[in-house]
């Protein structure tokens, strides 16, 4: 990292992991020498900046923007000033796009500057006496500028009264507060920065207290049959993310449609931009099919008058839940309207909330500018016929089921790591999330062997993402042995992960699954369940695992034919050996040490004879590999003509009469 982009990124990150100054990764930052300019790139979240979100702009070439004359027409004259601030980057290569304040952060004579949306200060600007009391407070420490139109306009706007401070004070100002909107801060060093801020703060908390941390309140039961069938009204050839929250600041305002309409008033460029303008309400709550009665009457009235279906819908004694196109997405809305509950309760308490105009809030809405810097942030590689649906992998915390679930991640569905072991599951899933995909990685602790533990896994799913496309059941234990040497414990309990273990996956997701298809029947979801060549030819020495896999074959089959009718596919795959996982290279107890100790391979006097002796059997010379299953299984999720099937992935070990 250069030196001097030390500062500017360092205080980027701080306000932006700071929610109560940064939402949705909102706001910019920037610095300057003589001749350069850098600044955030939009869209780029302040938490996670560092140098390549910086972009180098030309000073000499931004100050064109404020000499030249534009036309009035507004598409016009926004695409020219785009043009122009275009010119002036430095490294086009770079692919970025400046903020849309970048004349202004040029014109402010100071080295930094940092814009932000603190829930706290717009409580105060989004009030109707947010002028007297910006004068109160600061009196000649701030300017406060009226609401504007932001881009170009805006930009001429503070130029005027900026240039009038300056010959007024003989300096910039230092704190600019723009009603509805948010504010600047400058300085010639961070640390002036952070002082000015906390300054800020400090003077509005002693007319307005802060709200504390929100208490968490329980999951709405009712919600496990709502979330997957809204789910699939709002989906159109993509399925939809819901994203849920439910906590005591929400409670406040969904007791009645009095007090949601309190909250369901446009006040910042952001709130329109994540969130829309219009909100759904929905009074009952008593029961899933009340909820969804009143969804199913409220939609098409909602669509046909607004001209889209809601992102944000607020159910009485259940929470909030945010809708969009991916979990990134939704997450960005949950954030942000959740800051517009902060907002208006601060407002409420300075005299009043005043909302942006239909005038006001149509022009944001139809900004290319403020779209751009949405579709950015939230969206990341390009989508495919699996971008946003939600899997579950069983035993996916390594082997195969690590593979899976990085294989599915890596094309943009949201995976659920279910495994007994929380450490390596924990750690599996922040390696996934380091990839800052428009998705998501969740661990959950689960017992395949307890059907409670699996019907909570797949109702944690549902509170997650809204509902269930995929269930990939890969959990399973191996223990080798003859007659003389399994117990019946140890049989019973390869019996309950591999082959109940299964089941409780199948039960369980199905009804999910099931639920989607009533409102969306041309949707189909997916069962897979990883088996074994050991369910297709039985295997010496290795009966309680084989029999487990042989019945897995015959759950597929029978499952396959009941869940037909619901456009649910159920399907085996029956892998190789998969010599590099653990199963069969752990030192201690890997199927190498055990098939060496019980004698299983004639002659074998080490570990590498026992691995060449299950080469040679294979047709083509290896072992299976976590590429060979997932291209088995993309074939399965993307084909929708077959079902009850034992997929054989053995490098011709095993063949198909």
């Amino acid at each position: 990292m250069r030196p001097e982009h030390n500062d500017p990124i360092n205080v980027s990150r701080f306000y932006g992991s700071n929610r109560d100054y940064v939402i949705a990764g909102g706001g910019n930052t920037s610095f300057k020498d003589e001749h350069t300019l850098w600044i955030k790139a939009s869209g780029t979240s302040l938490a996670e900046l560092d140098e390549k979100g910086l972009v180098a702009l030309n000073r000499d070439r931004l100050r064109i923007i404020s000499r030249k004359v534009y036309p009035d027409d507004t598409v016009l004259r926004e695409e020219q000033v785009k043009n122009d601030l275009y010119s002036a980057i430095i490294d086009p290569g770079q692919n970025l796009r400046p903020s849309v304040e970048t004349s202004l952060h040029d014109l402010i004579r100071y080295r930094f500057v940092v814009h932000l949306h603190p829930s706290l200060i717009n409580g105060v600007l989004c009030s109707r006496n947010a002028r007297n009391t910006v004068t109160r407070l600061f009196g000649e420490k701030a300017m406060f500028v009226p609401y504007t139109d932001p881009g170009y306009i805006l930009f001429k706007s503070l130029e005027s009264q900026i240039l009038s401070w300056r010959e007024k004070y003989s300096s910039d100002p230092q704190i600019i507060l723009l009603e509805n909107h948010g504010s600047f801060v400058s300085a010639d060093s961070v640390d002036e920065i952070r002082e000015k801020y906390d300054e800020i703060i400090s003077a509005i908390g002693t007319i307005v207290k802060p709200l504390s941390d929100p208490l968490q309140l329980p999951f709405n039961p009712v919600l496990n049959s709502v979330l997957p069938a809204l789910r699939m009204m709002l989906s159109d050839e993509r399925p939809k993310v819901i994203r849920y929250r439910h906590d005591s600041l929400i409670a406040e305002y969904y007791r009645s449609e009095q007090e949601f309409h309190k909250i369901s008033l446009p006040l910042t460029p952001d709130i329109i931009v994540y969130c829309k303008t219009r909100y759904m309400y929905i009074a009952q709550s008593g029961s899933a099919e009340k909820i969804l009665d009143s969804l199913r009457m409220q939609l098409p009235r909602f669509r046909n008058e607004y001209g889209y279906l809601p992102k944000v819908i607020v159910i009485k004694d259940a929470g909030i839940l945010a809708v969009d196109n991916s979990a990134a997405a939704a997450d960005s809305v949950l954030e942000v309207f959740e800051d517009l509950i902060k907002v208006s309760h601060y407002s409420s308490l300075c005299g009043g909330t005043k909302a942006l105009t239909p005038d006001q809030t149509m022009f944001i809405d139809k900004w290319e500018v403020e779209n751009y810097r949405r579709k950015v942030a939230q969206k990341s590689g390009q989508e495919n016929r699996l971008s946003n649906k939600t899997a579950i992998i069983t035993g996916g915390a390594q082997g195969f089921g690590a593979g899976i679930a990085e294989a599915l991640y890596r094309q943009q569905v949201n995976v659920v790591i279910a495994d007994l072991n929380e450490e390596t599951g924990d750690r599996f899933v922040s390696e996934l999330l380091k990839t800052r995909q428009p998705n998501k990685a969740i661990f959950i602790k689960t017992d395949v062997s307890d059907p409670a533990s699996v019907k909570s896994l797949v109702e944690s799913t549902v509170k997650e993402f809204g509902g269930l496309d995929i269930m990939i059941s890969n959990a399973g234990i191996l223990k080798a042995g003859g007659l003389d040497e399994i117990e019946p414990d140890q049989f019973s309990r390869t019996t309950n992960i591999n082959y109940n273990g299964y089941f409780y996956c199948a039960k369980y997701a199905s009804e999910v699954m099931k639920i989607q298809n009533s409102e969306k029947p041309e949707c189909f979801t997916d069962i897979i369940q990883i088996n074994s060549k050991s369910g297709l030819r039985g295997s010496n020495r290795n009966f309680a695992y084989a029999g487990s896999k042989f019945g897995g074959i015959g759950l597929t089959q029978s499952f396959a034919l009941e869940l037909a009718p619901y456009r649910i596919k159920v399907n085996s795959i029956c892998p190789g050996n998969f010599y590099e996982g653990p199963l069969w290279s752990d030192p201690k107890n890997g199927l190498f040490v055990q098939y060496l100790k019980t004698g299983k391979v004639p002659g074998a006097r080490t570990i590498e004879d026992v691995r060449k002796h299950y080469e040679d059997q294979v047709p083509l010379k290896r072992g299976c590999r976590l590429e060979d299953v997932a291209k088995a299984l993309f074939y399965i999720i993307d084909q929708e003509y077959e079902t009850g099937q034992a997929i054989p992935v053995t490098g011709g070990q095993v063949m198909l009469g």
